[in-house]
């Protein structure tokens, strides 16, 4: 890993909060994510399942956690199952954790080798009498692929079919949408990695710059301060291809006159930054720039305001739809006749605002969390609103990352340039 060693009572905490939840005398166990194929004897990159990263902190694949908080021996109340280090393997792929190193990371003090676990797997599931296994149910999942969490569930079911089984994604879905301190301290850090970058970005930045430059700036800017990398693929859109809300070819010219939206985020201790400006290319907005882009920082602002603890989302979303409404009329994309006569379903303002205004941020950068209830304090959302004109060729989106409390809410991306004098100011000086 690139990131500093986190503090392990991160996910000692996190697996108190999940046990707490569960039933008497239950078994719950969580399956890494697989190992993909891409061509040939190529694989993906490997990227752990988040569930068990947040319980356990580990990235490697192959790896296993096994929580039995009514063991009665207390060295079996949490395992770690781990694939045994293997010499030529090693020598191929690399060093694999040793189980004093896996406690380290997770604070999990028995590590079991894959190889010996099922026996005593077994054993384990001998006294108990329900078991919970986890499943993708975030609300955007895209993909029925059978993957190695949903080929676990029916194993289970073959050789133990008498069990209780419960779902441990609901539970999932509660906890980690609740940040604690300690991991608002991990984010701050991809944050703080995203930042910098950024401040770097309005110094490189000129006509004749392609996207893919910037691209490139904003990796080289992630790694050589310790983040994994990004956390999702950069988006990079000058000019018409702002409006493409998830625009990731980045293969054409930055050009004068234009406006660059960027939407990128560093990750960092498996925790996502998310991040989206909106610069003019050759270091100026124009009056119309500026009018437009100072609605939607208006926009953003008002968000801010009313996201609290006890709103739901989608009360929040209608709240930031009103307020859309009267500066689209301000700045001449509606007219009040189109207010009027809109359709309840498809309201006007939707044409210049086609997305939802904030979502959950976390391991994940479209993190679990309620979509229907109200907002709980240690929510972490983005907050993101924009405005796309066709007949103008413009996109323009403003995000920050805000952390709730109980009495409002703490903006962690405050410190980066916003208005239209901060990003003027800085890419004048970037320049010189």
């Amino acid at each position: 890993m690139k990131f500093h060693p986190l503090d392990p009572d991160i996910f000692i905490q996190n697996r108190k909060r999940f046990q707490k939840r569960m039933k008497p005398n239950s078994i719950a166990v969580f399956v890494s994510n697989d190992e993909w194929p891409s061509n040939g004897d190529a694989l993906h990159g490997f990227k752990q399942n988040s569930d068990l990263y947040w319980l356990t902190g580990i990235t490697q694949e192959d790896s296993t956690l096994m929580l039995f908080p009514n063991h009665p021996d207390p060295k079996m109340r949490e395992v770690l199952v781990l694939t045994r280090p293997n010499e030529m393997k090693e020598k191929w792929d690399g060093k694999r954790l040793r189980a004093s190193e896996a406690t380290a990371i997770s604070g999990v003090s028995t590590v079991i080798w894959s190889d010996s676990w099922e026996p005593v797997f077994q054993t384990c599931m001998h006294l108990a009498e329900n078991i919970y296994l986890d499943s993708n149910e975030n609300d955007r999942k895209a993909s029925w692929i059978a993957t190695r969490e949903y080929r676990f569930i029916e194993e289970m079911r073959r050789k133990y079919p008498l069990h209780e089984y419960m779902r441990a994604a609901p539970i999932m879905r509660d906890l980690r949408a609740i940040k604690q301190p300690k991991e608002i301290e991990v984010v701050k850090e991809a944050i703080a990695i995203t930042e910098a970058t950024f401040r770097d970005l309005l110094g490189l930045i000129r006509p004749g710059i392609f996207e893919y430059e910037i691209e490139a700036a904003i990796y080289f800017g992630f790694l050589s301060r310790r983040a994994t990398g990004p956390a999702y693929g950069s988006i990079i859109a000058s000019g018409d291809r702002a409006r493409t809300l998830h625009y990731v070819s980045n293969n054409q010219e930055c050009k004068d006159g234009e406006l660059l939206l960027m939407d990128f985020g560093a990750e960092y201790g498996g925790y996502c930054a998310d991040l989206t400006r909106t610069i003019p290319v050759n270091g100026k907005f124009s009056k119309r720039q500026k009018e437009v882009y100072n609605a939607c920082l208006h926009l953003h602002d008002y968000a801010k305001s009313i996201l609290k603890p006890g709103i739901s989302v989608i009360d929040y979303t209608e709240k930031v739809g009103d307020e859309a409404t009267k500066q689209f009329i301000k700045i001449g994309l509606l007219q009040k006749s189109d207010v009027k006569n809109e359709d309840p379903n498809n309201r006007a303002y939707r044409k210049y605002l086609y997305h939802g205004i904030s979502h959950h941020l976390g391991i994940d950068v479209h993190d679990l969390g309620t979509r229907t209830e109200p907002v709980q304090a240690g929510m972490l959302f983005t907050v993101e609103p924009g405005i796309y004109i066709e007949e103008e060729q413009m996109g323009i989106r403003i995000e920050n990352n805000i952390w709730l409390t109980k009495t409002g809410h703490i903006d962690l991306m405050k410190t980066i340039p916003i208005t239209v004098e901060e990003i003027e100011t800085c890419m004048k000086k970037g320049r010189k």
